[in-house]
Protein backbone atom coordinates (compact mmCIF):
# COMPACT_ATOMS: atom_id res chain seq x y z
CA UNK A 1 0.00 0.00 0.00
CA UNK A 2 1.13 3.28 -0.95
CA UNK A 3 -0.75 6.33 0.35
CA UNK A 4 -0.43 10.42 -0.08
CA UNK A 5 -1.61 13.36 1.63
CA UNK A 6 -2.12 16.58 -0.07
CA UNK A 7 -3.69 19.66 1.28
CA UNK A 8 -5.36 22.65 -0.62
CA UNK A 9 -4.47 25.05 -0.59
CA UNK A 10 -1.23 25.09 1.69
CA UNK A 11 -0.28 27.39 4.37
CA UNK A 12 -0.57 29.67 5.26
CA UNK A 13 -4.54 30.15 4.76
CA UNK A 14 -6.76 32.82 6.40
CA UNK A 15 -9.52 32.00 8.23
CA UNK A 16 -12.46 32.86 5.50
CA UNK A 17 -11.67 29.58 3.58
CA UNK A 18 -12.36 26.28 3.44
CA UNK A 19 -9.67 23.40 3.15
CA UNK A 20 -9.63 19.99 1.27
CA UNK A 21 -7.91 17.83 3.33
CA UNK A 22 -6.67 14.69 0.23
CA UNK A 23 -5.31 11.27 0.95
CA UNK A 24 -4.72 9.19 -2.20
CA UNK A 25 -4.23 5.15 -1.39
CA UNK A 26 -2.67 3.00 -4.23
CA UNK A 27 -2.84 -0.61 -3.44
CA UNK A 28 -0.16 -1.84 -5.07
CA UNK A 29 -0.91 -5.69 -4.21
CA UNK A 30 -2.57 -7.96 -6.00
CA UNK A 31 -5.06 -9.09 -3.39
CA UNK A 32 -7.74 -6.56 -1.92
CA UNK A 33 -7.07 -4.75 0.79
CA UNK A 34 -9.72 -3.38 3.71
CA UNK A 35 -8.58 0.25 5.22
CA UNK A 36 -9.15 2.57 7.45
CA UNK A 37 -8.47 6.00 6.55
CA UNK A 38 -8.58 9.11 9.36
CA UNK A 39 -7.66 12.91 9.38
CA UNK A 40 -6.65 14.33 12.57
CA UNK A 41 -5.64 18.04 13.49
CA UNK A 42 -2.66 17.81 15.76
CA UNK A 43 -2.84 14.65 17.14
CA UNK A 44 -4.38 11.08 16.97
CA UNK A 45 -6.88 11.10 19.44
CA UNK A 46 -10.72 11.56 19.51
CA UNK A 47 -10.79 15.29 19.86
CA UNK A 48 -8.43 15.49 17.55
CA UNK A 49 -10.09 13.31 14.70
CA UNK A 50 -11.74 15.35 12.01
CA UNK A 51 -13.14 12.64 9.49
CA UNK A 52 -12.77 8.62 9.02
CA UNK A 53 -13.64 6.28 6.27
CA UNK A 54 -13.31 2.48 6.08
CA UNK A 55 -12.35 1.81 2.70
CA UNK A 56 -12.31 -1.57 0.57
CA UNK A 57 -9.44 -1.46 -2.21
CA UNK A 58 -8.90 -4.40 -4.90
CA UNK A 59 -5.51 -5.10 -6.03
CA UNK A 60 -3.96 -2.27 -8.39
CA UNK A 61 -7.11 -0.15 -7.14
CA UNK A 62 -6.42 3.73 -6.02
CA UNK A 63 -9.00 6.02 -4.49
CA UNK A 64 -8.99 9.64 -3.51
CA UNK A 65 -10.27 9.87 0.18
CA UNK A 66 -11.42 13.76 1.05
CA UNK A 67 -12.73 16.05 3.75
CA UNK A 68 -13.48 19.40 3.47
CA UNK A 69 -12.23 21.56 6.63
CA UNK A 70 -13.27 24.94 7.27
CA UNK A 71 -10.72 27.41 8.26
CA UNK A 72 -13.36 28.86 10.29
CA UNK A 73 -13.47 26.14 12.90
CA UNK A 74 -9.78 25.69 13.37
CA UNK A 75 -7.64 27.95 15.87
CA UNK A 76 -5.90 30.38 14.65
CA UNK A 77 -1.74 29.66 14.49
CA UNK A 78 0.56 26.55 13.27
CA UNK A 79 -1.06 23.68 13.58
CA UNK A 80 -0.68 20.39 11.62
CA UNK A 81 -2.94 17.69 9.84
CA UNK A 82 -2.12 14.27 9.44
CA UNK A 83 -3.86 11.28 7.68
CA UNK A 84 -3.45 7.49 8.93
CA UNK A 85 -4.09 4.77 7.10
CA UNK A 86 -3.90 1.68 8.39
CA UNK A 87 -4.82 -2.14 7.51
CA UNK A 88 -4.26 -5.79 8.77
CA UNK A 89 -0.67 -5.91 7.48
CA UNK A 90 -0.34 -1.94 7.18
CA UNK A 91 -0.36 1.50 8.49
CA UNK A 92 0.61 4.76 7.38
CA UNK A 93 1.29 8.12 9.07
CA UNK A 94 1.56 10.94 6.97
CA UNK A 95 1.67 15.05 8.04
CA UNK A 96 1.39 18.13 6.56
CA UNK A 97 1.65 21.44 8.43
CA UNK A 98 -1.22 24.31 8.28
CA UNK A 99 -1.06 27.83 9.98
CA UNK A 100 -4.43 30.05 10.06
CA UNK A 101 -4.42 33.47 9.80
CA UNK A 102 -7.28 35.76 11.38
CA UNK A 103 -8.35 37.84 8.54
CA UNK A 104 -11.56 39.86 7.11
CA UNK A 105 -11.67 38.66 4.00
CA UNK A 106 -10.54 35.16 2.07
CA UNK A 107 -7.20 36.67 0.63
CA UNK A 108 -4.02 36.66 3.11
CA UNK A 109 -3.18 39.97 1.24
CA UNK A 110 0.32 38.82 -0.49
CA UNK A 111 1.55 36.93 -3.28
CA UNK A 112 1.96 32.93 -2.39
CA UNK A 113 3.38 31.73 -5.62
CA UNK A 114 4.21 32.62 -9.19
CA UNK A 115 4.72 31.49 -12.83
CA UNK A 116 8.48 29.92 -13.16
CA UNK A 117 8.99 29.86 -17.46
CA UNK A 118 12.18 28.12 -18.53
CA UNK A 119 12.11 30.09 -21.70
CA UNK A 120 9.25 32.48 -22.99
CA UNK A 121 6.96 31.35 -25.50
CA UNK A 122 7.24 34.39 -27.42
CA UNK A 123 10.75 36.17 -28.54
CA UNK A 124 8.42 39.41 -28.80
CA UNK A 125 7.23 38.95 -25.14
CA UNK A 126 10.43 37.59 -23.56
CA UNK A 127 12.86 40.21 -25.67
CA UNK A 128 13.75 41.18 -22.49
CA UNK A 129 15.43 37.97 -21.03
CA UNK A 130 15.27 35.41 -23.13
CA UNK A 131 18.55 35.46 -25.05
CA UNK A 132 20.08 34.70 -20.77
CA UNK A 133 17.89 32.51 -19.29
CA UNK A 134 18.30 30.00 -22.06
CA UNK A 135 21.96 29.85 -20.51
CA UNK A 136 21.23 29.04 -16.91
CA UNK A 137 22.78 26.26 -15.02
CA UNK A 138 20.98 23.69 -12.89
CA UNK A 139 22.76 25.69 -9.72
CA UNK A 140 21.32 29.18 -11.42
CA UNK A 141 17.76 27.61 -11.88
CA UNK A 142 18.21 26.48 -8.18
CA UNK A 143 18.68 30.53 -7.38
CA UNK A 144 15.63 31.72 -9.27
CA UNK A 145 14.03 29.21 -6.43
CA UNK A 146 15.94 30.90 -3.33
CA UNK A 147 14.67 34.22 -4.78
CA UNK A 148 11.03 33.11 -4.53
CA UNK A 149 11.79 31.25 -1.33
CA UNK A 150 12.84 34.99 -0.30
CA UNK A 151 10.20 36.83 -1.18
CA UNK A 152 7.43 34.20 0.43
CA UNK A 153 6.46 33.01 -3.24
CA UNK A 154 6.19 28.97 -2.42
CA UNK A 155 4.00 28.09 -5.07
CA UNK A 156 5.97 27.28 -8.19
CA UNK A 157 4.20 26.67 -11.34
CA UNK A 158 6.23 25.40 -14.45
CA UNK A 159 4.71 27.07 -17.69
CA UNK A 160 5.49 24.35 -20.19
CA UNK A 161 7.22 21.14 -20.52
CA UNK A 162 7.17 21.49 -24.24
CA UNK A 163 7.41 23.79 -27.08
CA UNK A 164 5.18 23.45 -30.46
CA UNK A 165 7.40 26.33 -31.68
CA UNK A 166 6.36 24.87 -35.46
CA UNK A 167 2.51 25.35 -34.49
CA UNK A 168 2.87 28.67 -33.03
CA UNK A 169 4.49 29.91 -36.48
CA UNK A 170 2.19 28.46 -38.74
CA UNK A 171 -1.11 27.64 -36.88
CA UNK A 172 -2.47 25.13 -39.68
CA UNK A 173 -0.37 22.30 -39.35
CA UNK A 174 -1.91 18.95 -38.80
CA UNK A 175 -2.84 18.61 -34.75
CA UNK A 176 -1.59 14.81 -35.18
CA UNK A 177 1.86 15.78 -36.34
CA UNK A 178 3.38 16.68 -33.29
CA UNK A 179 6.57 18.53 -33.57
CA UNK A 180 7.27 19.59 -30.09
CA UNK A 181 10.53 20.12 -28.33
CA UNK A 182 11.06 18.58 -24.62
CA UNK A 183 12.72 20.61 -21.37
CA UNK A 184 13.21 17.16 -20.30
CA UNK A 185 15.01 14.09 -20.83
CA UNK A 186 11.67 13.08 -22.26
CA UNK A 187 11.24 9.73 -24.65
CA UNK A 188 8.37 10.33 -25.64
CA UNK A 189 9.60 12.36 -28.51
CA UNK A 190 13.42 13.02 -29.41
CA UNK A 191 13.25 17.16 -29.57
CA UNK A 192 14.81 19.05 -27.33
CA UNK A 193 14.73 22.82 -26.38
CA UNK A 194 18.17 24.63 -27.16
CA UNK A 195 18.52 25.75 -23.39
CA UNK A 196 21.98 24.57 -21.16
CA UNK A 197 20.38 23.08 -18.46
CA UNK A 198 19.70 19.75 -19.35
CA UNK A 199 16.91 19.16 -16.61
CA UNK A 200 15.72 22.21 -15.28
CA UNK A 201 12.64 20.92 -13.91
CA UNK A 202 14.57 18.78 -11.78
CA UNK A 203 16.61 21.32 -10.07
CA UNK A 204 13.72 23.52 -9.56
CA UNK A 205 12.09 20.44 -7.48
CA UNK A 206 15.03 19.55 -6.03
CA UNK A 207 15.80 22.82 -4.45
CA UNK A 208 12.23 23.12 -3.75
CA UNK A 209 11.98 19.75 -1.78
CA UNK A 210 14.85 21.40 0.63
CA UNK A 211 13.08 24.87 0.89
CA UNK A 212 9.62 23.18 1.65
CA UNK A 213 8.00 24.84 -1.89
CA UNK A 214 5.28 23.04 -4.09
CA UNK A 215 5.65 22.67 -7.50
CA UNK A 216 3.20 22.15 -10.36
CA UNK A 217 4.31 20.84 -13.54
CA UNK A 218 3.36 22.61 -15.94
CA UNK A 219 1.77 19.51 -18.70
CA UNK A 220 2.07 21.17 -22.04
CA UNK A 221 2.23 22.84 -24.19
CA UNK A 222 0.51 20.91 -26.97
CA UNK A 223 -1.12 24.50 -28.30
CA UNK A 224 -2.46 27.32 -27.10
CA UNK A 225 -6.32 26.48 -26.34
CA UNK A 226 -6.16 22.98 -27.99
CA UNK A 227 -8.53 20.71 -25.96
CA UNK A 228 -8.77 17.99 -28.79
CA UNK A 229 -8.95 14.14 -28.61
CA UNK A 230 -5.41 14.26 -30.07
CA UNK A 231 -3.74 17.03 -27.34
CA UNK A 232 -5.93 15.01 -24.68
CA UNK A 233 -4.08 11.49 -25.38
CA UNK A 234 -0.78 14.10 -25.53
CA UNK A 235 -1.52 15.13 -22.49
CA UNK A 236 -2.11 11.86 -20.92
CA UNK A 237 1.01 10.52 -22.21
CA UNK A 238 3.13 13.35 -20.82
CA UNK A 239 1.12 13.87 -17.24
CA UNK A 240 2.58 9.67 -16.95
CA UNK A 241 6.23 10.62 -17.93
CA UNK A 242 6.47 13.53 -15.62
CA UNK A 243 5.05 11.37 -12.76
CA UNK A 244 7.47 8.77 -13.25
CA UNK A 245 10.25 10.98 -13.58
CA UNK A 246 9.60 13.34 -10.91
CA UNK A 247 6.81 12.37 -8.87
CA UNK A 248 9.21 10.94 -5.86
CA UNK A 249 10.08 14.69 -5.17
CA UNK A 250 8.10 15.84 -2.34
CA UNK A 251 7.56 19.28 -4.04
CA UNK A 252 5.63 17.52 -6.88
CA UNK A 253 2.09 19.32 -5.56
CA UNK A 254 -0.61 18.79 -8.69
CA UNK A 255 -0.91 18.92 -12.38
CA UNK A 256 -1.10 22.33 -14.24
CA UNK A 257 -2.73 22.18 -17.63
CA UNK A 258 -0.59 24.77 -19.73
CA UNK A 259 -2.97 25.46 -22.76
CA UNK A 260 -5.15 28.17 -20.83
CA UNK A 261 -8.79 29.77 -22.49
CA UNK A 262 -10.93 32.13 -21.83
CA UNK A 263 -13.83 32.99 -19.06
CA UNK A 264 -16.16 31.94 -21.95
CA UNK A 265 -14.65 28.29 -22.21
CA UNK A 266 -14.18 28.44 -25.47
CA UNK A 267 -17.82 30.46 -26.47
CA UNK A 268 -18.74 27.86 -29.08
CA UNK A 269 -20.99 24.69 -27.62
CA UNK A 270 -18.42 22.23 -29.29
CA UNK A 271 -15.72 24.29 -27.58
CA UNK A 272 -17.55 24.14 -24.18
CA UNK A 273 -18.18 20.48 -24.76
CA UNK A 274 -14.44 19.57 -25.93
CA UNK A 275 -13.13 21.14 -23.12
CA UNK A 276 -15.34 19.24 -20.51
CA UNK A 277 -15.10 16.18 -22.34
CA UNK A 278 -10.95 16.93 -22.10
CA UNK A 279 -10.47 17.31 -18.26
CA UNK A 280 -13.75 15.10 -17.50
CA UNK A 281 -10.83 12.39 -18.93
CA UNK A 282 -7.60 13.74 -17.98
CA UNK A 283 -8.53 14.49 -14.52
CA UNK A 284 -9.33 10.72 -14.18
CA UNK A 285 -5.88 9.93 -15.99
CA UNK A 286 -4.19 12.01 -12.99
CA UNK A 287 -6.28 9.88 -10.14
CA UNK A 288 -4.83 6.60 -11.86
CA UNK A 289 -0.79 8.22 -11.08
CA UNK A 290 -1.18 10.26 -8.22
CA UNK A 291 -5.06 10.42 -6.49
CA UNK A 292 -4.37 13.16 -4.22
CA UNK A 293 -2.60 15.55 -6.47
CA UNK A 294 -5.48 18.68 -7.40
CA UNK A 295 -5.51 19.68 -11.34
CA UNK A 296 -5.13 23.02 -12.08
CA UNK A 297 -5.94 25.56 -14.66
CA UNK A 298 -5.73 29.04 -15.21
CA UNK A 299 -7.82 30.85 -18.09
CA UNK A 300 -8.73 34.43 -18.37
CA UNK A 301 -11.38 36.10 -16.76
CA UNK A 302 -13.07 37.99 -19.76
CA UNK A 303 -16.96 36.74 -21.10
CA UNK A 304 -17.18 34.76 -18.36
CA UNK A 305 -21.00 35.05 -18.38
CA UNK A 306 -20.59 33.49 -22.10
CA UNK A 307 -20.22 30.26 -19.89
CA UNK A 308 -22.52 30.20 -17.45
CA UNK A 309 -23.95 27.30 -19.20
CA UNK A 310 -20.78 25.31 -19.44
CA UNK A 311 -18.93 26.28 -16.10
CA UNK A 312 -21.22 24.27 -13.39
CA UNK A 313 -20.00 20.86 -15.29
CA UNK A 314 -16.97 21.77 -16.00
CA UNK A 315 -15.90 22.39 -12.80
CA UNK A 316 -16.56 18.71 -11.40
CA UNK A 317 -13.75 17.62 -13.04
CA UNK A 318 -10.82 20.33 -11.80
CA UNK A 319 -9.89 21.07 -8.27
CA UNK A 320 -7.92 24.50 -9.01
CA UNK A 321 -9.40 27.74 -11.68
CA UNK A 322 -6.69 30.38 -11.03
CA UNK A 323 -7.85 32.96 -13.27
CA UNK A 324 -6.13 35.84 -14.80
CA UNK A 325 -6.38 39.59 -16.07
CA UNK A 326 -8.92 40.72 -13.76
CA UNK A 327 -7.57 44.33 -13.96
CA UNK A 328 -7.76 44.68 -18.05
CA UNK A 329 -11.23 43.67 -18.66
CA UNK A 330 -12.50 44.51 -22.32
CA UNK A 331 -15.02 47.21 -22.70
CA UNK A 332 -17.96 45.52 -23.82
CA UNK A 333 -17.57 43.12 -20.51
CA UNK A 334 -18.65 43.43 -17.08
CA UNK A 335 -15.88 45.14 -14.47
CA UNK A 336 -12.95 42.63 -13.06
CA UNK A 337 -14.72 42.88 -9.48
CA UNK A 338 -17.93 41.30 -11.05
CA UNK A 339 -15.99 38.17 -13.15
CA UNK A 340 -14.32 37.89 -9.67
CA UNK A 341 -17.84 37.32 -8.06
CA UNK A 342 -19.10 35.20 -11.01
CA UNK A 343 -16.15 32.95 -10.44
CA UNK A 344 -16.09 32.31 -6.72
CA UNK A 345 -20.18 31.60 -6.93
CA UNK A 346 -19.04 29.12 -9.29
CA UNK A 347 -16.24 27.48 -7.31
CA UNK A 348 -18.61 27.83 -3.79
CA UNK A 349 -21.15 25.82 -5.60
CA UNK A 350 -18.74 23.20 -7.09
CA UNK A 351 -16.73 22.78 -3.76
CA UNK A 352 -13.38 24.29 -5.92
CA UNK A 353 -10.45 26.65 -5.30
CA UNK A 354 -10.33 29.73 -6.53
CA UNK A 355 -6.79 31.24 -7.27
CA UNK A 356 -5.69 34.23 -9.19
CA UNK A 357 -3.04 34.56 -11.60
CA UNK A 358 -2.02 37.82 -11.31
CA UNK A 359 -0.01 39.80 -13.87
CA UNK A 360 3.05 41.16 -12.77
CA UNK A 361 4.01 42.72 -16.08
CA UNK A 362 3.18 45.23 -18.61
CA UNK A 363 3.84 45.80 -22.25
CA UNK A 364 6.47 48.45 -23.58
CA UNK A 365 5.75 49.51 -26.98
CA UNK A 366 6.89 46.95 -28.58
CA UNK A 367 5.48 44.17 -27.19
CA UNK A 368 8.08 42.78 -24.36
CA UNK A 369 7.17 42.20 -20.68
CA UNK A 370 8.40 44.56 -18.52
CA UNK A 371 7.91 44.58 -14.47
CA UNK A 372 4.65 46.15 -13.52
CA UNK A 373 5.00 49.09 -10.59
CA UNK A 374 4.51 47.67 -7.29
CA UNK A 375 1.19 50.15 -6.72
CA UNK A 376 -0.21 48.06 -9.49
CA UNK A 377 0.74 45.11 -7.61
CA UNK A 378 -1.14 46.56 -4.12
CA UNK A 379 -3.99 47.54 -5.98
CA UNK A 380 -4.69 44.53 -7.51
CA UNK A 381 -4.25 42.84 -4.17
CA UNK A 382 -6.80 45.32 -2.31
CA UNK A 383 -9.22 45.13 -5.60
CA UNK A 384 -9.69 41.64 -5.31
CA UNK A 385 -9.54 39.92 -1.43
CA UNK A 386 -11.53 36.91 -2.08
CA UNK A 387 -9.20 35.19 -3.66
CA UNK A 388 -7.60 32.32 -1.22
CA UNK A 389 -4.25 32.40 -3.28
CA UNK A 390 -2.70 34.74 -5.72
CA UNK A 391 0.32 33.76 -7.94
CA UNK A 392 1.86 36.24 -10.06
CA UNK A 393 2.99 35.76 -13.77
CA UNK A 394 5.92 35.44 -14.21
CA UNK A 395 8.47 35.07 -11.72
CA UNK A 396 12.01 34.98 -14.43
CA UNK A 397 12.30 38.62 -16.31
CA UNK A 398 9.54 40.43 -13.78
CA UNK A 399 11.15 40.06 -10.38
CA UNK A 400 14.98 39.50 -9.47
CA UNK A 401 16.98 38.81 -6.64
CA UNK A 402 20.02 41.07 -6.39
CA UNK A 403 22.23 37.91 -5.26
CA UNK A 404 21.88 35.83 -8.70
CA UNK A 405 24.41 35.49 -10.95
CA UNK A 406 22.29 36.43 -13.57
CA UNK A 407 19.86 39.40 -13.67
CA UNK A 408 16.72 38.23 -15.10
CA UNK A 409 15.07 41.42 -16.95
CA UNK A 410 17.98 43.49 -15.22
CA UNK A 411 17.85 46.49 -12.73
CA UNK A 412 13.91 47.02 -13.58
CA UNK A 413 13.30 43.61 -12.19
CA UNK A 414 15.60 43.76 -8.98
CA UNK A 415 13.57 47.05 -8.14
CA UNK A 416 10.57 45.21 -8.09
CA UNK A 417 11.89 42.34 -6.07
CA UNK A 418 13.65 44.87 -3.38
CA UNK A 419 10.02 46.66 -3.24
CA UNK A 420 7.83 44.05 -2.74
CA UNK A 421 10.45 42.46 0.12
CA UNK A 422 9.89 45.77 1.42
CA UNK A 423 6.29 45.72 1.30
CA UNK A 424 6.58 42.38 2.80
CA UNK A 425 8.55 43.54 5.47
CA UNK A 426 7.00 46.52 6.60
CA UNK A 427 3.62 44.72 6.40
CA UNK A 428 3.73 41.16 7.78
CA UNK A 429 7.17 40.83 9.87
CA UNK A 430 7.07 44.12 12.22
CA UNK A 431 9.16 43.57 15.13
CA UNK A 432 7.67 43.74 19.01
CA UNK A 433 7.86 47.54 19.40
CA UNK A 434 6.13 48.64 16.11
CA UNK A 435 3.74 45.46 16.44
CA UNK A 436 3.21 47.20 20.09
CA UNK A 437 3.16 50.70 18.55
CA UNK A 438 0.74 49.29 15.67
CA UNK A 439 -2.03 48.07 18.53
CA UNK A 440 -1.87 51.70 20.35
CA UNK A 441 -2.49 53.37 17.15
CA UNK A 442 -5.31 51.40 16.37
CA UNK A 443 -7.09 51.53 19.76
CA UNK A 444 -6.03 55.15 19.83
CA UNK A 445 -7.99 55.21 16.22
Amino acid sequence: MKSSFTVVPPAPVTDKIIISLRGGIKNDSCREKNLHVAFYLNEMSANGKLYEEHIKLKGGESRLIKFRQPSSKLPHGSHKFIMLTEGVDCKEILESPICVEASEHRSTDKLAGAWNGFYHWSEEEGRLWNADIKNLSSEQWCEQVRGMKELGLDIIVVQEMFRNQEYYEKHDIPKTSYNGKAYYPSKLFPGRMEISCPDPLEAIMAESDNLNMKVFPGIGMYAWFDYTADSLEWHKKVASEIWELYGHHPSFYGFYVSEEGGGDLGGTDKAKHERIDFFRKFKRHCATLAPDKPVMLAPNCWYVKNGLDAWPEFLKHVDIICPFAFHRMNEDDISGEESAEIFQSLCDDAGVHLWMDMELFLFDKTGALYPRPLDGLLSDLRRFPNFEKILGYQYQGIMCSPKDTVRLGGKEAVTLFNEYKNYMSSKFHKGPHERKKQKRHNLLV
